[in-house]
């Protein structure tokens, strides 16, 4: 069975170093063998989490299609920026509301808990993003999503893609084939273990 994966960015500006890293995975997936998805959180705008608007309108119907779209797929792939030392809020915003999904037309949604994830980082300076994807994975991790050891960091994005939008350093290159590959091998084992 082919794994399906769904691969994003925390940041929606054009050009975002983030939106790169992904495009990265999203090549490296497939050509790995995966099944991927690519979407944008641009094109699922939230209101900002706020407990007296759900009890007042419930959860956004845009929470809904994210936490249907995780459901729907073997493995996450999320590449955030960071921004002020952590998570972009755009990001941290999605997941808030995703939580807040338990079932779907009566049916139960599960679409965070034991679900596979894989993080990858980026930024201008030399630290790649990390205390943004420690933050995300201490985040992944409390919702109870299985969020695998290897993760690509990428430091100096504004000069790590080249006029392809591929990787300059084999270094990054050998680590994005690690996070994916890790991925796949984990996301079909759940799958396969949903499957029995």
């Amino acid at each position: 069975m082919t794994p399906k994966i769904l691969v994003f960015a925390g940041s929606i500006r054009t050009g975002a170093y983030s939106g790169k890293t992904a495009d990265v995975a999203q090549k490296e997936l497939a050509v790995q063998g995966a099944e991927v998805t690519r979407i944008s959180l641009a094109d699922h705008p939230l209101p900002i989490m706020d407990q007296d608007l759900e009890k007042e309108k419930g959860v956004p119907e845009n929470a809904y299609r994210l936490a249907r779209l995780f459901a729907a797929h073997d493995g996450i792939l999320i590449a955030t920026p960071e921004y002020n030392g952590s998570m972009p809020p755009l990001l941290k915003n999605a997941i808030d509301w995703i939580s807040r999904v338990k079932t779907d037309d009566g049916k139960p949604l599960r679409p965070l808990p034991g679900k596979v994830v894989a993080i990858c980082s980026s930024s201008d300076g030399h630290f790649a993003g990390i205390r943004s994807a420690a933050h995300l994975r201490a985040v992944l991790a409390h919702i109870q999503m299985d969020v695998i050891a290897p993760q690509c960091s990428v430091p100096n994005a504004d000069q790590a893609f080249d006029e392809d939008g591929a990787f300059r350093e084999e270094r990054l290159r050998k680590s994005m084939h690690r996070v994916c590959e890790v991925l796949i091998e984990r996301a079909w084992q759940a799958s396969d273990r949903v499957a029995r």
